[in-house]
């Protein structure tokens, strides 16, 4: 970091209160911190047109963002976490306005669908649309997080419906030749498109399986997959694992311990590994208006025990995604987002500790 914004980082830190109220500046928990004083850079993607269930979860990012706010900055995990900085690009409202104008069109595709009109000219011209858009937003997405990259931060994707990460999937491709994905969710994602969308929050892992340079999608928690999923992972050579929530739960019901399942989990990935977090993958008391949820699932801590012993294992985190948070009546949701994404962040950083050292004051 420049000598003279390492400076000016030290005054705002020094002046800031870690244990008072947060700071009332549009940022995220109130850090005081610009984007170049920052460690990790999270670009927020309010996109939802492809969601097949509960609607909301576009305004996910927007969500976090104001329970940020009740997030205390103590981390035992890392020391002076805070210090790091964490700080959000502005949420795009051209994206807002385009998820906007397409969601109506989306919704009466599985209108139609019901209806059994699935050749009507109607339907197959918004999915050209659809498509097209959601094409045209992996593009941003990617445009959006390699200047992030080529700029030297850690890079986080706050969603959104599960659809967006892909092209940031595909920027981490042309930096490392080889990397893994481990997949926090409640559903397979393997759909090779679903309800004619090519870019579903059901076929990102699909997508996924279109890098080569990544080689292992290691599932975790999976609960809800139709045939084509199961079938395609039954295909795929190894390159996708799942660990069921029902394989897990009959495991430990047997007398296994979660930190032996966890370090089976981690010894199939490879050195370099991309965390997707669909917020699904917990228990629905935590994420009760998420677009699909499913009954079952994990506590906060287990999955944090797990990315806890993926670091020890020496594998680091390149990069990650937190998806499908969804707003309701109340502010739970984005409360129990913000935690994940505070937590994510801080692990990310744990996991880099040379890049990382640069932003600390």
């Amino acid at each position: 970091m420049n000598p003279e914004i390492l400076e000016k980082k030290r005054k705002k830190a020094a002046a800031f209160d870690p244990n008072g109220h947060a700071l009332d500046n549009g940022q995220l928990f109130g850090l005081p911190f610009a984007f170049e004083e920052s460690a990790v850079a999270i670009l927020p993607v309010p996109w939802e047109v492809t969601v097949s269930y509960h609607h909301g979860t576009s305004l996910g990012p927007q969500a976090v963002l104001q329970a940020s706010g009740q997030v205390d900055l103590y981390d035992p995990d890392l020391k002076d976490a805070w210090k790091y900085g964490i700080y959000m690009l502005e949420i795009s409202k051209e994206w807002i306005n385009r998820n906007n104008r397409l969601r109506p069109r989306a919704l009466e595709i599985q209108r139609l669908r019901e209806k059994g009109e699935i050749r009507s000219v109607q339907i197959k011209n918004s999915l050209s649309t659809i498509n097209q858009i959601c094409h045209e937003l992996e593009d941003w997405v990617y445009s959006q997080s390699e200047r992030l990259v080529n700029h030297g931060k850690l890079v986080g994707l706050l969603g959104g419906e599960h659809s967006v990460s892909l092209g940031f999937m595909k920027v981490l491709a042309n930096k490392y030749k080889d990397f893994g994905i481990l997949q926090i969710d409640a559903h397979a994602d393997l759909r090779k498109s679903f309800e004619g969308f090519e870019h579903s929050h059901a076929s990102i892992m699909f997508n996924a399986l279109g890098i080569q340079q990544i080689s292992k999608i290691v599932q975790v928690g999976i609960r809800d997959y139709c045939e084509e999923e199961a079938a395609r992972t039954a295909q795929s050579g190894g390159r996708v694992l799942p660990f069921s929530n029902q394989a897990i739960r009959h495991r430990l019901y047997g007398g296994e311990s979660w930190a032996s399942i966890c370090d089976e989990i981690i010894e199939a990935l490879p050195e370099k590994v991309y965390i997707s977090f669909d917020i699904d993958g917990l228990d629905p008391k935590l994420c009760p208006n998420t677009g699909t949820p499913v009954p079952g699932g994990f506590e906060l801590q287990e999955t944090f025990f797990l990315i806890r012993r993926l670091i020890e294992s020496g594998r680091k985190i390149i990069g990650f995604d937190l998806v499908e948070v969804a707003p309701g009546d109340d502010d739970w949701d984005g409360n129990v987002g913000a935690r994940v994404l505070f937590k994510l962040s801080n692990l990310m950083i744990q996991s880099n500790p040379e890049h990382a050292a640069a932003y600390r004051v």
